[in-house]
């Protein structure tokens, strides 16, 4: 299994000298949030602060910062092109990108402010039509060159936060769990297939975990809280019992099932009578995964309807437990 942090230190690791680029403060509409970063190498790039002309400027700038060469050639663009010192309105902001127009910085009272010194560059740029982009806020950067103190404060901080990911489970590597567990793979979670046969196991993306079991249900039992689950395995009969399984976590943030509405009445039926289960139970239950308003089979289309819905399900599910203590407190 390939992890970001995997990546990460692959990156840090093989590009040479890098810059740091981060989103140090937001007003207004932007396109990422403050603390997203990205960082930056003369030839590649990790990770985004949003894209569009802003990101155009900020690699610009850092890749100014990290190559002498290209501090040698920045120092000989005309006034107000991105080089030392503070820039202000009324000239070309960067250069341009393939295919585009060179972007002009703001006026009116919104100038774009470059601010550089020896190991830092600070980018304070309204995101307005003068610069191709329509957010109608405004981004602070910072840029800086990583040293080894700052690569082990990101490694550190990329442990962190991929040591909270939410899980997703996933049962079953048929068609519908390779599409599925393919597009869980692009998303800031910790996926895992669990399957009985090996060769469903074949071909799963690298940034998602394995396991072959002959007693699937035992990974609902062993999950961190606010886990999902989706279930879609080759028999129904163990559909059905993993299904009960992770029915009875009460702090799973997300229970699916695929099937039609007649396999969802003999699992209700069965559930109730056979296997303790209880109606509020039940009604936890999304079945058929992905929901029925489009009316697509094909296993890509219920991939994507299936993962948007997991999605919502994890953020709201976080959301309801970090307002729990405040509640508490307030009472």
């Amino acid at each position: 299994m390939n992890s970001n942090v995997q990546s990460l230190k692959a990156f840090l690791g093989q590009t040479g000298r890098v810059a740091l680029v981060e989103v140090a403060a937001t007003k207004g509409s932007t396109p990422r949030e403050a603390g997203a970063f990205m960082l930056v190498s003369a030839s590649a790039i990790f990770g985004t602060i949003g894209g569009g002309q802003l990101e155009f400027m900020a690699i610009d700038k850092a890749r100014q910062l990290i190559s002498p060469l290209e501090g040698e050639m920045a120092a000989k663009r005309p006034e107000g092109v991105l080089s030392g010192g503070t820039t202000r309105a009324s000239s070309t902001a960067a250069a341009t990108p393939p295919g585009g127009s060179a972007a002009t910085l703001p006026s009116r009272g919104r100038e774009a402010r470059i601010e550089v010194d020896e190991v830092c560059a600070t980018l304070d740029v309204p995101l307005g039509p003068e610069i191709g982009q329509c957010c109608g806020g405004r981004v602070e950067v910072l840029i800086r060159p990583v040293d080894a103190t700052l690569e082990q404060e990101l490694i550190a901080k990329a442990e962190a936060e991929e040591a909270h990911l939410p899980h997703v489970y996933l049962f079953g590597g048929g068609h519908v769990g390779q599409a599925l567990a393919a597009s869980l793979s692009l998303l800031p979670i910790h996926a895992v297939v669990v399957e009985t046969r090996a060769d469903a196991l074949e071909g799963m993306p690298e940034t998602v975990e394995t396991r072959l079991t002959p007693m699937p249900e035992s990974a609902v039992r062993e999950a961190p809280a606010g886990s999902a689950f989706a279930i879609l395995t080759h028999d129904h009969a163990l559909d059905f019992l993993i299904v009960a399984e992770a029915l009875k976590r009460e702090d799973a943030a997300y229970v699916g099932m695929i099937g039609s509405k007649t396999k969802k009445a003999t699992f209700k039926n069965w559930f109730l009578k056979s296997a303790d289960g209880s109606e509020a139970e039940f009604n936890r239950l999304v079945s058929p995964i992905g929901g029925n308003a489009v009316k697509d089979k094909r296993p890509p289309v219920i991939a994507a309807l299936a993962t948007a819905e997991i999605m919502t399900a994890l953020v709201s599910h976080a959301a309801e437990a970090s307002a729990a203590p405040e509640k508490v407190m307030a009472g």
